[in-house]
């Protein structure tokens, strides 16, 4: 879907932002790039819908050289959402999601489905939202509405610029979970801008990791976490690796699955999700000081139980690998 071939981006003044990159970001797969502050991470992104141009390379998209493509409808056929969210304050929230679906001449009624589709999706009812103003929303309300904006064309690539680097920790965690659930039903093709090791690990199917410009390591959250290439990617993501690789693998993957109608006599918030990672698990262990936790699905159903002493076991497995 989207191609980098020996990519180098210099500016007038000699700065030299990103240096002969290489890398394949697959259709329908999330790829992150991380670092730390002035890498060449978002230069990087920008190269793909031409804010920035490369001095040297190549960047494909679909398999065509974007120079050969016009600018401005290139942009118009990729998502892009910021951190500074960049809506419209003199437009309601309708409006600014039908940005791009009017620039491209869709029909009023099929923008107005859109709209609304998009709005329930990012979960802002449309009944309620869609005509307020954007002054008006909370900083993730308005998140939200920028990333309805970005899919609002059906886009085939969406770039993210520490789209959530701005909020709350809270408020970031949440949105995260509902990206990664919306990402689910869209299947769209994402590159994910952020300095964040730990939103790298739970957002990236792929993660490259930069520094100075160049990639220093580009593969999976496993393939990263169990083999830094170098001390600077180890440093990067610290020396809690193993606690880090329990984030990747969820609860439904270790526990204890019981029969159907089992009853256990625990409280919702002894209880946990099949789709929680194991990080989180141990985490709740910890705050509810129990060994043992009831796992239920979207139903409340129980469906199994998860122990300290399995979580402990799958941690010395990742250890000994």
């Amino acid at each position: 879907m989207i191609e980098f071939e020996n990519v180098t981006k210099v500016y007038p003044d000699g700065t030299r932002a990103v240096e002969n990159v290489s890398f394949r970001v697959e259709e329908g797969t999330t790829t992150v790039l991380v670092g730390p502050s002035g890498c060449g991470k978002t230069t990087t992104m920008k190269l793909v819908n031409r804010l920035e141009e490369p001095t040297e390379g190549t960047i494909y998209y679909d398999g065509t050289d974007t120079r050969t493509l016009d600018a401005t409808e290139l942009r118009r056929d990729i998502g892009y959402v910021i951190q500074e969210v960049g809506l419209f304050d003199h437009m309601t929230v309708g409006e600014n999601v039908a940005t791009v679906p009017e620039l491209k001449g869709w029909d009023r009624e099929r923008i107005d489905e859109r709209v609304d589709e998009l709005l329930a999706l990012v979960d802002l009812p449309p009944a309620k939202y869609r005509d307020q103003y954007p002054t008006a929303l909370s900083g993730g309300q308005r998140q939200r509405v920028g990333v309805a904006r970005a899919l609002a064309a059906d886009p085939d690539v969406l770039l993210m610029d520490e789209p959530f680097g701005a909020l709350d920790p809270i408020t970031r965690e949440d949105l995260q979970d509902e990206f990664l659930e919306i990402q689910e039903e869209i299947n769209t093709t994402i590159l994910f801008v952020t300095h964040s090791i730990d939103e790298a690990l739970k957002m990236g199917d792929r993660i490259a990791i930069f520094d100075v410009g160049e990639i220093v390591q580009y593969g999976t959250p496993n393939e990263i976490l169990s083999q830094p290439a170098n001390e600077f990617v180890e440093e990067f993501i610290g020396d809690d690796r193993t606690l880090k690789r329990l984030g990747l693998i969820r609860v439904e993957e270790v526990m204890e699955p019981v029969a159907d109608g089992t009853q256990d006599g625990r409280t919702p918030d002894e209880a946990v999700s099949p789709d929680a990672n194991l990080e989180s698990a141990l985490s709740r262990m910890l705050q509810e000081d129990t060994d043992t936790l009831s796992v239920r699905n979207g139903d409340d159903r129980l469906v199994g139980r998860v122990t300290r002493e399995r979580i402990q076991d799958t941690q010395r497995a990742q250890v000994e690998r």
